[in-house]
Order: structure tokens, then C-alpha cells, then sequence
């Protein structure tokens, strides 16, 4: 494996999104990552179909899309961490690894002898990262958490759709589960600060990373905006609270993104949509004008928009250099030359479907660049490898764990 945490073994006990999440992306800057998963059902993301992949020949396989969105470059043991002899296998594991990566409710490893406290006794140096709905502390902490409900408790969903007062207004969620997706970014970096700091004390440590605390991290401009003015934000569709124009338009034949984030942007924008007069009007001159007249001047640009295609639109836009983009559909972007050059999109050999397309890292790095070269495993598919050269098995030690149904 290359990459920039080459060095380091993790062991992934987690399932669903948001641990899986920070241990891919542990195991896409190198690390060698370990999953350990339910004998038969696996991760319970394997169960999130349809879609499933499919095999050469078209036909579906058991691969569920959901999990290969989060298990690339993993290696996949199956072990019934109810049993005495799976708890002893996962401790054996646990000896010789740098980080772990959990997201059981609060306490449930622990009754396993599988918590903190019990690998740091075998494993002083241990990075245990502990992934859950709301903490390990607090009144909520043994509350079962999702993504969805995140959103919803920590304000994102209200900040999030169309006006109240205009049709299809309310609350709604992310089109993909961000929380999940920020908790485990949140869980890596965490993880890799961990590691730095074990570089220079020797010492490891416990983190406590939770959907609940990342939402509302997230919250950002929208939470100072609250702070600043004792007023709860209210959703605005696809408009900017703190920024005039910054939204969608409607074109003559479609759509298009218009994002003016400074004066001098707007100002580009008035020249090359022959609007200068706008930019030079005491209500729209300055973004904060522009904010607190948002009404009457979306309604002029709207207007605007109205007289050219969205071609035509962006030929100008780019020209001018003012910040532009259409919405594509998830075909379009994987059809963008800009995503296809930074190489998003690759595939890579698969053990059931026989290849498998997946999204790239986003990290590029000049001197530890990121090789993906495992793909997200078949379930067990990497048991009896694990057993054997890693634990140190024999076969006899091997056929008596599957016999037993350990492994």
C-alpha cells in the first residue's frame, strides 16, 4: 500500500456509513484496514438495496451499490463478536493495530470486553475512535442515532428546502446522508491528529465523535447568524442567507448558477448582462444592499436570465470570469471533463460482480499519492487470509472456527 498513512493498521468494527466512512478514508491515504463483519448478514449496509451491482453478463448480484460507496480498500473477516471465541479473535486483532474504529451504542463493546479501557490494557498505544448518534456522554447517550434524525435535531433541515411560504416549502433533508459523511470526516481527522500526537508522546487515546455534535458543527455562518441576531435562519430554497446574487435563475431553455461573491463579481456580472445600471444603484452597489433588498433585485435579474439560453449565459459568464456552473444530474458529472481528469471516477477488479466503478478520493498528494487498489470486499472474503497470516492460525485452528460458525 502507498500513501501517506502506509504505516499504520486499523481495525474497522463499525458498520452503515458514518465509521465505515472515516476508516475508507483512512484506508484510502494508505492504511491497512481490517473489517470485521456479522457471519451471514455482514455490514447492515449490505442489506440497503436495491440497486445491487452487476456481474458482466448484467445479472444482479448480492453486491448492494450502498456498501461499496463506503468500504473501498478493505479487507473483509467475518467474526460472531457474541462468542467468547470471536471476542478473543477480535482482542488478538486488536494487539497489533494502530487505530480502532467503532460505532456500537454506547457500553456494548465494552460488555464484550471489546471496549477502551479493555484494548488499551493490551494495546497502551490504541487510537479507539467511538462513532455514535449523540456522545458518550449527556442525557441522549444511549439513544440510538441516524443520519436523518441528525439533520433534523441539529437545525440542518430547517435551513434546508424551499421557503415555508412557497410551494414545496418545509423542512427536508440532504440528498445524501451528510451527516454520516461529516461524522466520519470529522472521525478522520480526529484520528490522524491522534496519530501525530502518539508520534511525539507515545500516548493514545480515546475519541468520541457523534452525528448529533458534527450537525451541529456544521451549522457554521448559519449558526452565527443566530448568535449575531437572536433570530432562528429560515430555509431560502437554493438563495444565500448572508450573500446577493448567490442562487439559481431561470434561463430562456433551462437553468444555471449564478455565484457573485464579492462586489467586484456583481459588478462583472452588470457589464456583461448590459445591466450596469444596477451595479450602480445605491440599493444594489454593495452586497449588503443587495441582502437586504434580495426581493427586488432576484426579481430583476430574473428577468434578466429570462432573454438568454443557458449556453449563451455561460459563454458570457466564463468570459467575464464571474463564478458559474450548471446542475447536473449525477450521469452529467460523471461526464464533466474537469471530474474525469482529476480522475473521480475509476473501477477496479471485483471479487463477485467482476469489476466495480467507484468514486475517487478527493486528497491528491505530490509526494504520497493515493493508490486505490483494493475494492470494497465480498463478505468474509478475506476470512481465511486474515486467519492465517495475520492471526496465525493453522488450518485445523481455521476449520474449527468455521465449523462453529466463529468465522
Amino acid at each position: 500500500m502507498s500513501g501517506p498513512l502506509s504505516h499504520i493498521k486499523v481495525l474497522d468494527l463499525s458498520r452503515v456509513l458514518a465509521g465505515p466512512w472515516a476508516a475508507q478514508n483512512l484506508a484510502d491515504l494508505g492504511a491497512q484496514v481490517i473489517k470485521v463483519e456479522r457471519p451471514k448478514k455482514g455490514d447492515d449496509s449490505r442489506a440497503f438495496a436495491p440497486p445491487f451491482l452487476r456481474d458482466a453478463s448484467g445479472q444482479t448480484t448480492k453486491e448492494s451499490a450502498y456498501y461499496c460507496a463506503a468500504n473501498r480498500g478493505k479487507k473483509s473477516i467475518t467474526i460472531d463478536l457474541s462468542s467468547p471465541e470471536g471476542q478473543a479473535l477480535v482482542l488478538e486483532l486488536a494487539k497489533d493495530v494502530d487505530v480502532i474504529v467503532e460505532n456500537y451504542k454506547v457500553g456494548d463493546l465494552a460488555r464484550y470486553g471489546l471496549g477502551y479501557e479493555d484494548i488499551k490494557a493490551i494495546n497502551p498505544g490504541i487510537i479507539y475512535c467511538s462513532v455514535t448518534g449523540f456522545g458518550q456522554t449527556g442525557p441522549y447517550k444511549d439513544r440510538p442515532g441516524y443520519d436523518f434524525m441528525a439533520q433534523g435535531m441539529g437545525g440542518l433541515m430547517s435551513v434546508t428546502g424551499e421557503r415555508d411560504d412557497l410551494p414545496g416549502g418545509g423542512p427536508q433533508r440532504v440528498g445524501v446522508p451528510i451527516i454520516d459523511m461529516t461524522t466520519g470526516m470529522y472521525a478522520s481527522v480526529a484520528i490522524c491528529a491522534a496519530i501525530a500526537h502518539r508520534a511525539v508522546s507515545g500516548q493514545g487515546q480515546w475519541i468520541d465523535v457523534s452525528l448529533l455534535d458534527s450537525c451541529v458543527a456544521i451549522l457554521a455562518n448559519q449558526a452565527m447568524n443566530y448568535f449575531a441576531t437572536g433570530e432562528s435562519p429560515s430555509s431560502l430554497g437554493n438563495a444565500h442567507p448572508n450573500i446577493v446574487p448567490y442562487q439559481t435563475f431561470k434561463t430562456l431553455d433551462g437553468a444555471l448558477i449564478l455565484a457573485c461573491g464579492n462586489d467586484n463579481l456583481f459588478n462583472k456580472f452588470c457589464e456583461v448582462a448590459d445591466c450596469v445600471h444596477l451595479c450602480q444603484d445605491p440599493k444594489f452597489s454593495t452586497n449588503g444592499e443587495r441582502v437586504k433588498n434580495r426581493e427586488e433585485i432576484t426579481a430583476l435579474l430574473n428577468a434578466i436570465f429570462l432573454q438568454k439560453t443557458t449556453k449563451q449565459w455561460v459563454a458570457l459568464l466564463e468570459q467575464a470570469g464571474v463564478a458559474n456552473g450548471p446542475i447536473n444530474k449525477i450521469s452529467d458529472v460523471f461526464e464533466e471533463p474537469q471530474v474525469l481528469a482529476r480522475e473521480m471516477k475509476f473501477e477496479l477488479p471485483h471479487a463477485v460482480a467482476g469489476s466495480v466503478t467507484l468514486v475517487g478520493s478527493p486528497m491528491k498528494f505530490s509526494h504520497t499519492p493515493i493508490k486505490h487498489e483494493i475494492p470494497p470486499p465480498a463478505l468474509g472474503q478475506h476470512t481465511q487470509e486474515i486467519l492465517r497470516d495475520v492471526l496465525k492460525k493453522t488450518p485445523e485452528q481455521i476449520e474449527a472456527l468455521q465449523s462453529s460458525g466463529v468465522v
